[in-house]
C-alpha cells in the first residue's frame, strides 16, 4: 500500500486543505465544514504541525464566525479592500456557485483567492473568516451586492438595498480621477 495510491488522494487533499486553512487561521468549524475532518483531528493537526512551526504564530480563533455585513462598509479602507477581494472572487468564479457548494476544489480556489488578496495588501484588514463571509454574502445578495462606481466604473461592494451605488473609496477621497476627466 502506498500513500500515493488513488484511493488515498481525496484524504490527502482533505488533510492538505486542513493545514492550509489552519495556517490561514480559520476556525475549527470552518475547517470541519470544508474537509469533513473531526474537531479532534483538526486540533491534532494544529498541535502536530502548525503549533511547532518555527517562525509561524498561527492563532486559533474561538467563537462564532463573523456575520456582520456592515463591517465591510464601515470605513473607506475596508470598502476598498472588500471591492478588491470581490474582484478576485469574481475572477476565480467563486461568486457564480451556489452558496452550498463547499467542495474541496471550491475551498481550494477560495484559499487561492484569499492568498492573492493578501499579496496585494501589506496589512489586510479582512481576515480569512471575514473574507469567507463576504463571499457568502455576495453569493446570497441579501445583505451585500456588487455595483459600479458612477465616477470611474470600478467595482463597489454596497448594501443590496441601495438604489444607486456609492462612489468607490478612491474617487470619494480624490485619489483617482473620474473616468470622464481622464478622457477629456
Amino acid at each position: 500500500m502506498r500513500i500515493s495510491d488513488d484511493r488515498y488522494t481525496k484524504d490527502r487533499l482533505r488533510y492538505d486543505l486542513a493545514m492550509r486553512l489552519i495556517l490561514h487561521e480559520a476556525r475549527t468549524s470552518t475547517i470541519r465544514a470544508w474537509t469533513g475532518l473531526s474537531d479532534d483531528r483538526i486540533r491534532k493537526l494544529y498541535r502536530s504541525y502548525a503549533a511547532s512551526e518555527p517562525g509561524h504564530s498561527v492563532k486559533r480563533h474561538r467563537g462564532k464566525a463573523p456575520r456582520q455585513a456592515a463591517y465591510f462598509l464601515s470605513n473607506p479602507e475596508l470598502r476598498l479592500q472588500s471591492a478588491n477581494l470581490a474582484a478576485i472572487l469574481c475572477q476565480l468564479g467563486l461568486l457564480d456557485h451556489p452558496a452550498g457548494d463547499d467542495t474541496l476544489s471550491a475551498a481550494s480556489r477560495f484559499c487561492e483567492a484569499y492568498e492573492a488578496f493578501r499579496r496585494q495588501h501589506a496589512e489586510p484588514r479582512i481576515g480569512f473568516e471575514h473574507a469567507w463571509f463576504l463571499c457568502h454574502a455576495l453569493r446570497r445578495r441579501r445583505e451585500l451586492g456588487l455595483g459600479e462606481c458612477p465616477a470611474c466604473g470600478g467595482l463597489v461592494v454596497m448594501p443590496s438595498f441601495a438604489l444607486h451605488p456609492q462612489s468607490c473609496s478612491l474617487c470619494t477621497h480624490g485619489i483617482r480621477e473620474p473616468e470622464a476627466a481622464l478622457m477629456a
